[in-house]
């Protein structure tokens, strides 16, 4: 476990976020979690429309209560709570889709630039991959590795492991499984996806 909580070195992560920027993904870096913090709502306009993912990242920084409670976004979050799925399944499933902003993290993000989640059910996946208008990720600078090869290391050795004691604990579940992987090589619609490397480690 160990090995994936070590920082990447300040020049890795530069030469990361380089590759990432070469790839379409707006990237930063920044020192801790309350500039990660700062720089979310630095992106998104006020009132804009925001679909909060799963994310033991966004839990540590707070950003879920600040989307779906302020009262100054567009919670999908919480119109998704207020929805019945046995009769609102199909609704459910469009909002969560295709989301003006969509805020989440990501399991491992390579030196050359790509970026790897894990999902169960793959819920979050259409949204980062198409359907949101706009993505930010937060992601802690534990989670580089060299290559896709280590990512998967990573996701399977200690990302999986965690997630499994999580959904434990929180769903009374045997554990997670990685069901659905999504890899993203490079973004063709610029802008659309912002990377915020944090200085910290953040989530798993």
């Amino acid at each position: 476990m160990e090995k994936w909580n070590k920082l990447a070195s300040r020049e890795r992560i530069e030469n990361t976020m380089k590759r990432l920027e070469e790839n379409g993904v707006k990237a930063y870096f920044v020192e801790n979690r309350k500039e990660a913090k700062e720089k979310v709502f630095e992106i998104i306009p006020k009132n804009s429309e925001v679909m909060t993912m799963t994310s033991v990242t966004l839990d540590a920084l707070e950003i879920l209560n600040e989307v779906n409670e302020s009262g100054r976004y567009v919670s999908v979050r919480k119109k998704l709570n207020s929805m019945n799925r046995e009769n609102q399944g199909r609704e459910m499933q469009q909002l969560g889709a295709a989301p003006e902003w969509a805020i989440g993290s990501v399991h491992a993000v390579t030196e050359d630039g790509k970026i790897m989640i894990a999902s169960n059910t793959g819920s979050q996946l259409p949204a980062y991959a198409y359907g949101a208008d706009n993505i930010i990720f937060v992601v802690g600078a534990q989670k580089i590795v060299k290559d896709i090869d280590e990512g998967m290391k990573r996701i399977y050795e200690h990302s999986l492991i965690l997630e499994s004691e999580r959904a434990r604990k929180a769903y009374g579940v045997e554990g997670s499984s990685v069901n659905k992987i999504l890899l993203i090589n490079r973004e063709f619609k610029k802008d659309r996806i912002h990377l915020i490397l944090v200085n910290e480690v953040l989530g798993y």
